[in-house]
C-alpha cells in the first residue's frame, strides 16, 4: 500500500492510499479511524477524482459517525472497566 496524498481538514486527518487497483480513504480523529475503499476505474484514477468524493455531505456523515464511535467507546469503558 502506498500513500497517494492527504486531504486537508481542520478536524479529521484524511490519508489517501492506493493498493491492488483500489483507493483507500483513511480518516482519523480522536484516536478513532474510518476506512473507505473504492475500486479504481475509468472515473476514479487521480487524486483529484478522490477529492471529489470527500464533499461536505460525506464529511458531515463521517463526523457524526466519529461522534457515535466516541460515545460507544466511552460507554463500554464505563460499563466494563470503571
Amino acid at each position: 500500500m502506498r500513500i497517494v496524498g492527504q486531504i486537508e481538514h481542520p478536524v479529521i486527518k484524511i490519508t489517501v492510499m492506493q493498493m491492488n487497483n483500489r483507493y483507500v480513504l483513511k480518516l482519523e480523529a480522536n484516536m478513532l479511524e474510518q476506512t473507505y475503499k473504492f475500486n479504481e476505474d475509468d472515473n476514479l484514477r487521480t487524486m483529484a477524482d478522490i477529492e471529489k468524493l470527500v464533499d461536505e455531505t460525506f464529511l458531515n456523515e463521517c463526523l457524526k459517525r466519529f461522534s457515535d464511535m466516541n460515545k460507544s467507546r466511552g460507554e463500554t469503558y464505563q460499563r466494563n472497566i470503571l
